[in-house]
């Protein structure tokens, strides 16, 4: 048995970070409660041997798509092996050149996602390159023990480090960075969060038990940003990300986001970028919020099937307008495209949508199904 002191953040994680980070003190005094004690918990138990478990590497691929995989395990649980690069650079967040320093797994906002089965052991190597100049971890909402892996994955720049977790829970759950602290809002609202799905060994089930299968995934990560402005009201830049610390922390503290957008920018998803799907296809779409809550809605079509909070041991909800998926917190809904055009899915906080960037296109192709909806008589003027 171990106590919460001996899971939380070390002294010497968090001082180094300092030293590299030109940390202040009133940041320091915010990260104390995750400060003290080791940086691992003291009685890890003896080591396990998985070697004769099949060992599968899996490439990771960017959003809004996910890598292949099996939608029913197939044979005994499995070591799956990924491995992902932590990338600080600059990113243009909307057509008006707005720029932050974003940091990311694997380059992107959100970072990818991770596909498992049920009690396979999901093995992470994170690699911190020496061109950052951050402190880095990763906290897996999916994962049991040491803060969701963070306490075992602290990294500075120029480091490496490998976790190994039993997924024991099915469902979408949300992964970030939390490396202590005020850091650990700064490092999600930067972009560094993304989603894994744990899928039943069995697969998707609805309500009465019968098999669910889809024909793809879309994967959505909104991501809130707190740009601060200057005296004029123009958003700001910095040279470096550290160089943003105090003025984004004050924006943030306003609760008030300058952009909600999905997948790291304005029109990520919209337009040329648009999701493609055909009529008949039945589409999984995730959708992950590492720290606001949304209310997914889908313009012209529904949720079939919704796990709004993501856990697919919990019979889904059908035939839903628009779901609830609170912050920290990563959602999935099943539905079968019936008719062509061009959807929108957002949400449906409308503001958020359409005035912030909280929203993307599927455009469907195939026949229009007159039965569903017809136009009786085009727009003409009043009689």
């Amino acid at each position: 048995m171990f106590d919460q002191e001996e899971i939380s953040l070390s002294r010497r994680t968090l001082l180094a970070g300092a030293v590299v980070l030109g940390v202040t003190g009133s940041m320091l005094g915010s990260g104390k409660a995750m400060a003290d004690g080791e940086a691992a918990p003291k009685n890890m138990g003896p080591a396990l041997d998985l070697s004769k478990l099949e060992h599968v590497q899996v490439e990771l691929v960017a959003p809004p798509f996910v890598h292949a995989h099996e939608q029913r395990a197939k044979g005994k649980p499995k070591v799956v092996q990924f491995r992902m690069v932590i990338e600080e650079k600059k990113l243009v967040i909307d057509d008006d050149g707005t720029e932050i320093h974003a940091m990311t797994f694997n380059g992107s906002v959100p970072g990818p996602m991770m596909v498992v089965h049920q009690d396979d052991y999901l093995e992470l190597t994170l690699v911190n390159p020496a061109t950052n100049t951050l402190t880095h971890n990763i906290d897996f909402h999916a994962s049991t023990g040491a803060l969701g892996g963070g306490a075992l994955t602290i990294i500075q720049p120029g480091e490496e480090v490998k976790l190994r977790f039993k997924a024991t829970r099915p469902g979408v759950f949300v992964y970030h960075c939390a490396p202590g602290g005020a850091m650990i809002p700064w490092h999600v609202v930067s972009g560094m969060n993304g989603a894994i799905m744990v899928l039943p060994r069995d697969g998707l089930k609805d309500r009465e038990g019968k098999s669910l299968k889809y024909d793809k995934v879309f994967y959505i990560g909104e991501q809130d940003y707190y740009v601060p402005r200057d005296k004029d009201g123009k958003f700001k830049r910095y040279g470096t990300p550290m160089e943003s610390y105090n003025d984004m922390q004050e924006v943030m503290k306003g609760l008030i986001p300058s952009h909600i957008v999905f997948n790291g920018k304005v029109g990520a998803l919209t337009g040329k970028n648009a999701l493609k799907a055909n009529v008949g296809e039945t589409v999984l779409i995730v959708h992950s919020q590492a720290n606001r809550d949304t209310r997914p809605h889908l313009i012209g079509g529904h949720g079939d099937h919704v796990w709004a909070t993501g856990k697919f041991h919990n019979p889904p909800e059908e035939d839903l307008e628009t779901w609830f998926i609170p912050g920290g917190a990563a959602g999935a809904a099943l539905y079968t495209f019936l008719q062509p055009g061009l959807y929108t899915y957002l949400n449906h906080n409308l503001i958020e949508a359409v005035l912030l960037g909280a929203a993307a296109h599927i455009q469907v192709e195939g026949q229009w199904n007159n039965d569903l909806m017809s136009q009786i008589q085009p727009p003409t003027a009043i009689k």
